[in-house]
């Protein structure tokens, strides 16, 4: 089936690699979505945020109406300024909730595809609720085909769940990043609690109080919620299997472990007191250890509080105030048109399931390979295939392919090769930037790839493939690697596959 043509703009889209798995934990996935309920099923199935499937077909907004935070983080500084910056907390334009219904609906009649608004920042939307609230207010009764979503830190949770629950607000995130005070107070110098701020210890277990209780209510509630928790080493790190194993008993949908932003340009406290980020294998392998636990998200690309468009893109230049103030928008015919859409998108991702069920089958009939797993990169504008030139990815999405099948791993940012800087910090061109962040990859899919990076590609021990364009990303990365095993590349180390490319 094909899909219509649904925006003028395309979606532009490290370890070494561990044990296989036949079906993969990164989200809610194609299988795990067979065996939902039709409740929960109608709720994630075009949630780009709760379903990686859906990520390759739907997009996602969000609007900055909440400036004012209740907790202080040592990883965030909020600058509300910073266009070239893709974190939480950044955002270009604080929205009135007045100037975020209009955009909301000027996104949504410009990009059919776009499912879900959520307020996420620049502070905490629960310590701004009036503002808050009145967005969603508006909105549910507005555009009641967009899904709606909330990111708190929980402190004013418990408060605040009864009137998510009357605003057609079926998701909410909570950021948790421990369950214990005293790794809490390494993460949080203090916490605004009841006119008072209170530090340390003390402050971390109130607030760890509030977000549990708060989650438990939200469960009762009937709320889908996903669970944040970024990783910093050496603090929480060895921590968050028990945040995990602590969430999902009290019936998260989700959990998020995300890499802790470390860059000392940004300002934050760790940034400038040197305190590193994980490394890919290090996120790997935690996210590996909690998802015996719950279902994972591995598709997370830690927004702006502003951002808007398909994960891994940000189209928010083309819905400034100025540009949407003179937009005249027929939402009702814009609600026809995107029921349309979305029908054709759903119709063609159930078709995909079932395709993808049927070859999961027949791989299960085929001589089992005793090779070890490879990590491939690819490079998409999205719905699911590879279609994008090497030289025009702003990121790469990594799948892991192993005898049991082809799981996602990750996304890796790159600078965009062609047409964009040709030289990056520290004397490096983009180009090495961008095979660097490869590094860990055997190969790199794409559509296209250009002679120079080709053979900087396979200096660098990534065999570039441009063979399996407007492919399925799944069927396509087993096949290279079925080619890999059949060629005996497969036999050595990873290591010394490389040395011998």
């Amino acid at each position: 089936m094909q899909l219509p043509v649904l925006n003028d703009t395309p979606a532009h889209a490290e370890h070494g690699a561990k044990g296989g798995c036949a079906a993969s934990s990164c989200g809610t996935t194609e299988n795990q979505m067979d065996t939902l309920p039709d409740s929960i099923r109608e709720k994630v199935q075009n949630h780009p945020c709760y379903s990686e499937d859906a990520h390759h077909y739907f997009a996602r907004m969000h609007v900055a109406v909440a400036p004012a935070c209740n907790i202080q983080c040592h990883y965030c500084n909020r600058k509300y300024d910073c266009a070239n910056e893709s974190r939480p907390g950044v955002v270009s334009e604080l929205l009135t909730p007045d100037q975020a219904v209009k955009k909301t609906m000027a996104v949504a009649a410009n990009i059919p595809q776009m499912t879900v608004l959520g307020i996420a920042g620049p502070g905490d939307p629960l310590a701004n609720p009036e503002r808050t609230f009145e967005t969603f207010r508006r909105l549910s009764q507005e555009a009641p085909d967009i899904k709606l979503c909330v990111s708190t830190n929980g402190l004013a949770l418990p408060d605040a769940v009864e009137e998510l629950s009357k605003h057609n607000i079926d998701h909410v995130t909570i950021t948790i990043n421990c369950v214990d005070p005293e790794v809490g107070a390494k993460i949080y110098p203090w916490i605004f609690w009841k006119n008072k701020r209170i530090k340390g210890i003390k402050g971390a277990k109130i607030l760890i109080e509030q977000q549990q209780k708060g989650l438990e209510m939200l469960i009762a509630k009937g709320i889908l919620v996903k669970v944040n928790s970024v990783m910093i080493p050496g603090v929480n790190d060895k921590h968050l299997a028990e945040v995990s194993k602590a969430v999902k008993s009290k019936g998260a949908f989700l959990h998020n472990v995300m890499p802790l932003i470390s860059e000392a340009e940004h300002g934050t406290f760790y940034g400038v007191m040197g305190q590193r980020g994980p490394t890919p294998d290090e996120l790997q392998d935690l996210q590996d250890s909690c998802s015996g636990d719950m279902n994972m998200m591995r598709h997370c690309r830690q927004c702006r509080a502003d951002a808007v468009g398909m994960l891994g893109e940000d189209r928010g230049d083309e819905f400034t105030l100025d540009k949407i103030e003179d937009m005249e928008i027929d939402y009702q015919a814009a609600m026809e048109k995107r029921a349309v859409i979305h029908q054709a998108i759903q119709a063609e991702m159930d078709s995909k399931r079932l395709e993808k069920a049927e070859k999961a089958q027949q791989l299960k009939q085929e001589p089992k390979l005793t090779t070890r797993p490879v990590l491939m990169a690819v490079a998409t504008s999205g719905q699911g295939v590879i279609n994008l030139h090497f030289g025009h990815a702003k990121e790469f999405l990594i799948y892991e392919a192993s005898p049991d099948g082809v799981r996602f791993i990750s996304h890796r940012k790159a600078d965009q090769y062609c047409g964009g800087d040709t030289t990056c910090g520290d004397g490096e061109s983009t180009l090495q930037v961008t095979i660097r962040a490869l590094a860990g990859c055997e190969a790199v899919l794409c559509s296209k790839v250009g002679y120079e990076p080709w053979e900087m590609l396979e200096a660098a021990g990534i065999a570039p493939n441009g063979e399996h364009a407007m492919e399925p990303i799944e069927e396509a990365v087993m096949a290279v690697y079925k080619e890999m095993a059949a060629a005996g590349k497969l036999d050595a180390t990873p290591e010394a596959a490389r040395a011998t490319a």
